[in-house]
């Protein structure tokens, strides 16, 4: 009969129920799991709790065998480090903050970001949170709660200044952090930045194998540090080339699309009409170009724009363009490593990085 299936499937099911879920079980039903734990592996492998914590550390005396099983063991339960108990026990919140900012443009600026982070940490005991913040907002808001609360065991910031009020916070806190840019004594700090004057540097001198002889740039807003280190790879090249340069005057790369379209149509109508523009992000080139296209100029024979880009999005679009990659990824990776050689104590003098350009010509020189 079709019941007589269903009950001995009921008893078979009772004889494979663990003690662990014995223990959930109420009036003939189930009630939610305990929380598993360290003690729930030990007795599921035969090990001693000491050896599943220090095998889940990846300490140096545990066997890769050992370590290998009590990992899938913890996998297949659900095991997750009570993060009150640790920070108990160890003042540790096995936290990473990423204070990340909302205003910019750059296209997938903090999900690659994010990846790069993520590739790091994934084998480690770290958990990434994002903090949001907004350009408009104090900066140092979310590092007071971090630095109040002892949210994180370490932090990463981004879009550094000269002098940076939330550098110095944290360096007086002794909090680790690492950033994504430097300050002016960047010898304070752990970072990882792009090169951004050797970004200008090669745009500059590409434009000029091109024919160009009044350059131009669309600049970082001027109170980060990248302003500084973008303008003095122009200067150099455009003083050594005896050519003339400017930044685009009222505009910036957090300018609005619509106000980037219109600076592009206003070019041609100014005093100094610039034949190759530099641009530190492919959104923005887009912008500008639309607005230079309309004003009737043509990109490719009476101007050329080169770009910094971070994703394939110029390889779809026309006219083509020359462009500068800056790998996110990498600079997420970077960071975190970079952030967790600080926890662990590393000289702060040896744990620095320059991401480096890497060019992507679409059109051919002149």
């Amino acid at each position: 009969m079709p019941w007589c299936r269903d009950v001995a499937w009921i008893f078979k099911e009772e004889r494979t129920l663990s003690d662990h879920d014995r223990a959930g079980r109420i009036d003939g039903n189930f009630a939610p799991r305990t929380r598993p734990t360290l003690k729930t592996i030990a007795e599921m492998t035969g090990l001693g709790v000491t050896t599943v914590s220090r095998a889940l550390k990846d300490a140096h005396d545990i066997s890769a065998k050992t370590k290998q099983r009590v990992r899938q063991v913890a996998d297949a339960i659900g095991y997750r480090p009570d993060r009150a108990g640790v920070r108990l026990r160890t003042g540790k919140t096995n936290v990473i903050s990423l204070v990340l900012d909302q205003t910019d443009k750059i296209p997938e600026f903090a999900r690659r970001l994010i990846v790069g982070i993520s590739d790091v940490i994934r084998e480690t005991p770290y958990h990434l949170v994002v903090t949001p913040q907004a350009r408009n907002d104090d900066p140092m808001t979310p590092i007071r709660y971090i630095l109040d609360t002892r949210a994180a065991d370490g932090v990463i910031i981004t879009h550094i200044k000269p002098d940076d009020a939330r550098v110095t916070a944290l360096i007086n806190s002794g909090l680790p952090f690492v950033t994504h840019g430097r300050c002016a004594d960047a010898r304070q700090h752990a970072y990882h930045d792009f090169d951004n004057r050797a970004f200008c540097t090669l745009a500059a001198q590409r434009l000029l194998s091109r024919g160009r002889k009044r350059l131009a740039m669309l600049s970082p807003p001027s109170e980060f540090t990248y302003y500084r280190e973008s303008l003095a790879g122009l200067a150099a090249v455009a003083e050594d080339a005896n050519v003339p340069f400017e930044v685009l005057p009222g505009v910036d790369l957090d300018s609005g699309s619509e106000v980037l379209r219109q600076a592009g149509m206003a070019l041609r109508h100014q005093d100094y009409v610039p034949d190759g523009i530099i641009c530190g992000s492919e959104i923005c080139a887009l912008a500008l170009i639309d607005g230079i296209t309309q004003s009737g100029l043509t990109v490719g024979k009476d101007i050329d724009v080169i770009a910094k880009e971070t994703s394939d999005l110029l390889n779809f679009t026309r006219p083509r363009i020359d462009s500068l990659r800056e790998d996110l990824v990498l600079a997420g990776q970077e960071l975190a490593r970079h952030l967790i050689d600080v926890i662990k104590g590393r000289p702060i003098e040896e744990i620095h990085s320059l991401g480096q350009p890497e060019p992507v010509w679409r059109t051919l020189s002149h």
